[in-house]
């Protein structure tokens, strides 16, 4: 089995923020492999289906961002899942609007949901989708900029990167992610 996790924030008033793009890589993941997010357990909401031969759970922790590490743990514990069989998504403010970066291991570089995942997973060492979102102009402070919604222009750039993340997440079903890395780093 493969875990595919989206970092973001439940609710509403969240959806179709930058720091939104793991759920929305999970929601189009959603409806492409027709598995339904209908199952509300370890912190999370999460479905289960087979794509090409291959196990997969899509995951949306339901923690708030500072805390996805947690669902992320307990959701790997009972379904007895390997470090190496999950992949994180999550927006990244490093990289400019639209720009993937794949990665099997690095620092949360300041990413609260990813230092909760290191801290819970207890390594750095995990497979990650990068998503980038960049930074805050002038004087806007980061967390109202990232709980904030891209503009029509961003969203044309990252749009088409949520779909490409898709397709690098379906890629990995047949192939080791370094491969996949390979193939999808801009």
């Amino acid at each position: 089995m493969k875990i595919i996790v989206g970092l973001g924030n439940p609710g509403k008033q969240y959806e179709k923020t930058r720091h939104n793009v793991g759920f929305e890589v999970i929601d189009e993941l959603s409806r492409k492999w027709s598995i339904p997010l209908d199952q509300v357990k370890h912190k999370g909401i999460y479905g289960v289906g087979m794509v090409k031969g291959e196990k997969v759970l899509l995951l949306k922790p339901l923690t708030y961002m500072n805390l996805s590490g947690e669902s992320i743990s307990a959701v790997m514990h009972f379904f007895k899942v390997d470090i190496a069989d999950v992949v994180i998504i999550y927006d990244d403010l490093d990289l400019p609007p639209g720009k993937l970066r794949l990665r099997q291991k690095g620092s949360a570089g300041g990413h609260n949901g990813i230092k909760s995942s290191i801290a819970h997973l207890g390594t750095q060492e995990f497979n990650r989708i990068r998503i980038g979102i960049g930074r805050p102009i002038g004087r806007i402070p980061v967390p109202d900029y990232v709980l904030g919604r891209f503009t029509p222009e961003e969203w044309d750039h990252v749009g088409a990167t949520i779909e490409k993340s898709a397709a690098s997440c379906e890629a990995w079903m047949e192939k080791p992610f370094i491969q996949v890395m390979n193939e999808y780093n801009q």
